[in-house]
């Protein structure tokens, strides 16, 4: 039987491998399934995406021509920046939120730190996992 955690897809977009080492961990505590987000990617299964911030503050490109095309499915997204970008950290996330209408999740510095990677995997599992709902805001009290 497959459980609930099980279920999880994460969609991510990786540039100097911030992204990826916080995916790595959150699947190896996990086991919820990682999805690097290539140019062509059309998603099945709806999950949650983790990006980057570049150039000072936008969506990197690829990550743009993906929610593009999977918005729908996406429930949420993280990004992860730099706070010496001030108020430009993770404003990649403040973006999609903005643009697609998908809740954001969280942001991280950098790859993240434990608290920032077990504090995703709170987020996920008791906020956004399995959500059901009517539009791309959710209902969260």
């Amino acid at each position: 039987m497959t459980s609930k955690r099980d279920m999880v897809h994460l969609y991510y977009d990786s540039k100097t491998g911030n992204v990826q080492r916080f995916i790595n961990k959150v699947i190896q505590i996990t086991g919820w399934h990682a999805h690097k987000i290539e140019d062509d990617l059309i998603i099945q299964e709806e999950g949650h995406l983790v990006t980057f911030t570049t150039k000072l503050g936008c969506v990197p490109d690829k990550t743009q021509s993906f929610m593009s095309r999977n918005a729908r499915k996406i429930f949420s997204v993280t990004a992860s920046g730099n706070r010496n970008w001030g108020k430009n950290f993770g404003l990649a996330a403040n973006k999609i939120s903005e643009d697609y209408d998908v809740p954001l999740a969280m942001k991280f510095e950098l790859s993240g730190t434990m608290e920032d990677i077990n504090q995703f995997i709170d987020i996920i599992k008791y906020q956004y996992n399995d959500s059901k709902r009517g539009s791309k805001k959710l209902d969260i009290a």
